[in-house]
């Protein structure tokens, strides 16, 4: 088990929640959510003395990824996304980017499946595809840490829209009831906007489910 400190920063017009995620240890370091601000970003990691991994997106939302290549830029790393999120990425009306007046285009550098596991910060990162607010939606999951990294699917009391492109609200609650909420509940909820949560709280109190 790593011992990991989690540091969330709200970014961008929407006040989205980019995280860096840090070993204490090895100071390594993954960015979860680059929403905007590249520079601010990255003297936050020097200024921390932390070396960045690692780029991993929930989403394809331009809220999401905004600084997200010149992040890459700056820190030589690799992004990480779902295969399922490349249509989104790649368009700027399904990223959202030309609604925002700042069109743009772009891609991970690594896609990832449904289960698969991810060597990183010393431990392992479970990838969960939670399809319904955009189609390749990915939550991380730090098992031994007992985090979970939901953008905008899972939030405190609520759940991400559904009324994007390629969004799909019924795809959304299920996964969520069948991925994430059978997860351990002392599990901490980190989600795209707004406050933090735990799996436990979701199930007794989320009014999608309780």
């Amino acid at each position: 088990m790593a011992e990991l400190e989690v540091k969330l920063y709200q970014l961008g017009d929407l006040g989205t929640n980019c995280y860096i995620v840090s070993n204490k240890e090895t100071k390594e370091a993954i960015v979860v959510d680059p929403a905007d601000n590249a520079d601010f970003i990255y003297r936050s990691l020097t200024d921390a003395g932390l070396a960045c991994v690692g780029i991993f997106l929930t989403h394809g939302h331009y809220d999401h990824i905004g600084a997200l290549d010149d992040l890459r830029k700056l820190t030589g790393v690799k992004a990480y996304a779902s295969e399922d999120e490349k249509q989104v990425l790649e368009s700027r009306t399904g990223n959202l980017s030309a609604v925002f007046g700042h069109p743009l285009e772009t891609s991970a550098d690594i896609y990832l499946q449904d289960g698969q596991e991810v060597a990183v910060l010393g431990t392992v990162v479970r990838c969960i595809s939670v399809p319904g607010h955009t189609i390749g939606g990915m939550c991380y999951y730090f098992a031994e840490e007992h985090l979970l990294f939901t953008g905008d699917t899972l939030f405190a009391s609520s759940v991400g829209r559904s009324d994007f492109p390629t969004g799909n609200e019924q795809d959304l609650l299920e996964a969520i009831e069948t991925k994430l909420l059978v997860l351990p509940e002392e599990t901490a909820v980190y989600p795209g906007h707004n406050g933090t949560s735990r799996i436990g709280r979701e199930r007794k109190f989320n009014p999608f489910f309780s």
